[in-house]
Order: structure tokens, then C-alpha cells, then sequence
């Protein structure tokens, strides 16, 4: 399962939310430095979607707000 996803880093809480397009919009209190954003991502993503951290793996947009993450299940 692919999801498309909108990182914004150095929120003061974190929270995930769907918006209407299906694009998730997650806000992260780690900041974009030596990749800790998309540690917390893939942590985060883990949690919600019930799966190990070694499911979730970004395929696009790495250094990028906007990623396409990859769930395998």
C-alpha cells in the first residue's frame, strides 16, 4: 500500500490527519536534520497503520516535504 504524505517538521506536538485529496498530513517535533524527521516519520506511520518500522519505507521524497511512503504488509 502507498500513501501520499505532507511532513511538516519542528510542530510543537506531533500529529497525523487525512485530508480530503487522501494526502496524510503529519506533523512532527523532530527537525529536518541528519534525517531524525524521517525516523519519526517511519516511527509514527508504524503506529498508526499496526505495523513493524521495517514495513515503512519512503520510495520518493526523501529531503522533501511531500513523500510517497511505501506500507508492506
Amino acid at each position: 500500500m502507498k500513501i501520499n504524505v505532507k511532513v511538516k517538521p519542528n510542530s510543537k506536538q506531533q500529529k497525523i490527519e487525512e485530508n480530503n485529496e487522501g494526502v496524510w498530513i503529519i506533523n512532527l517535533k523532530s527537525p529536518p536534520v541528519d534525517g531524525k524527521a524521517n525516523q519519526e516519520l517511519i516511527s509514527l506511520i508504524a503506529k498508526q497503520f499496526k505495523v513493524k518500522k521495517s514495513q515503512v519505507n519512503i520510495k520518493s521524497g526523501l529531503s522533501s516535504q511531500h513523500k510517497v511512503i511505501e506500507i508492506i504488509q
